[in-house]
C-alpha cells in the first residue's frame, strides 16, 4: 500500500447545532481548527497527589507483572505503559467517567461514549523513550475496524509537562488529512507498536508536507492539565533525557454508534486490553471530588 493523503470528510464537533458546550465556544471552534486543546489547572493539587499516589502504586506493582497489559520500554523493565487501566483501578475508573473529561468528549463526539482504550503512559528521567509520528485513526481504522474518526484522546497531566522532558509534540490541522501509510500489517504488530512503532508510519513525505502546512506545536502543561485531541490528528514524542519523570493517563473516547467492527486488514483484532470490544455500553459520567482519587 502506497502512503498517501486523503481530505478528510466527516465532521470533527459533532454535537448538534445549539448544544450547549461545556467550556467556551472559542474553545470548541479551536478544536475545531487545530484538532487539540490544552486546558490548564483543570485537576486541583490535591487532586493531582492523590493520583499520583495511585500512578505510584500500580507503578511499583506493575514492575513483577507479566501480563501484556504491562508494556516495557525496550530492552529493560521499565514500565513504558500500562493499559486497560480503568479495570485495573477504582480510581482511574472514576476520573475516566468524570464530566470534566467524559462530558467534554460526549460532547464533541455528539452522543453516548464508551472507553475504547485506557492506560497510563510513564516516562521516567533518562529513560524514557520517544513514541514516533502518527495518527491513531489511521491504526484504530485498519487494525480495531473502527469506522469513522468519531473518537478523541484525552490526556491528563499527573507530573508536569515541560517543553523540555517529552511532551506530545502535534501537527496542528493534520486532523483534517487522512495518511495512508505505507505497507502491510504483519501478524501481532501491536506487540512491537507498543514498544516503537516501526511499521505503518508515515513517510517523509508526508510528515513534511502536514508540518509544513500546520507547524509543530508542544502540548506541554503544568500537572493537572489536561489535553484533548482529534483520533485523526498527526502527534508522537521525543525521549525524556532530562531528570524530569513525566507521567499521564489516558483515556480513549469513541461514540458508542462508532463501535468497532472486524479489522480492515487480514488480521485478527488485537486484544481486548488495547481495543474494547465486549464492554460499549454509554459511560456513566460522574462528578468526582478530591477524595474520589484516593488510592484504592
Amino acid at each position: 500500500m502506497q502512503s498517501s493523503i486523503v481530505p478528510r470528510t466527516h465532521p470533527v464537533v459533532w454535537a448538534p447545532a445549539g448544544t450547549p458546550a461545556p467550556v467556551d465556544q472559542a474553545l470548541i471552534s479551536q478544536y475545531e481548527r487545530d484538532g487539540f486543546l490544552v486546558l490548564r489547572d483543570v485537576f486541583s493539587p490535591q487532586e493531582v497527589a492523590n493520583l499520583q499516589a495511585e500512578l505510584d502504586r500500580l507503578r511499583h506493582e506493575a514492575q513483577a507483572d507479566e501480563r501484556p497489559e504491562i508494556v516495557t520500554e525496550k530492552g529493560s523493565r521499565q514500565v513504558r505503559s500500562i493499559f486497560k487501566v480503568h479495570e485495573l483501578s477504582a480510581v482511574f475508573a472514576r476520573l475516566a467517567a468524570d464530566q470534566r473529561l467524559a462530558g467534554l468528549a460526549s460532547y464533541l463526539l455528539g452522543e453516548d461514549v464508551y472507553l475504547h482504550q485506557t492506560r497510563l503512559n510513564y516516562k521516567p528521567g533518562f529513560h524514557g523513550k520517544e513514541f514516533y509520528w502518527h495518527s491513531d485513526f489511521e491504526t484504530w481504522h485498519i487494525e480495531d475496524g473502527m469506522p469513522l474518526p468519531r473518537a478523541l484522546s484525552i490526556s491528563i497531566a499527573l507530573t508536569d509537562n515541560t517543553p523540555h522532558n517529552g511532551p506530545l509534540l502535534v501537527m496542528p490541522g493534520s486532523h483534517k488529512h487522512y495518511v495512508v501509510c505505507e505497507g502491510e500489517t504483519p501478524p501481532d504488530n501491536y506487540q512491537m507498536s507498543l514498544q516503537a512503532q516501526e511499521i505503518g508510519v508515515p513517510s517523509d513525505e508526508n510528515l513534511h508536507r502536514l508540518a509544513s502546512e500546520g507547524g509543530l506545536v508542544d502540548t506541554a502543561g503544568p500537572a493537572g492539565s489536561v489535553l484533548i485531541f482529534d483520533s485523526n490528528l498527526m502527534h508522537g514524542s521525543n525521549s525524556n533525557i532530562t531528570h524530569l519523570p513525566r507521567s499521564n493517563a489516558f483515556f480513549v473516547y469513541n461514540a458508542v454508534s462508532n463501535a468497532v467492527q472486524a479489522p480492515f486488514c487480514q488480521q485478527p483484532p488485537r486484544p481486548e486490553f488495547i481495543a474494547t470490544r465486549r464492554n460499549v455500553s454509554p459511560l456513566k459520567i460522574r462528578s468526582n471530588r478530591a477524595e474520589d482519587f484516593l488510592p484504592s
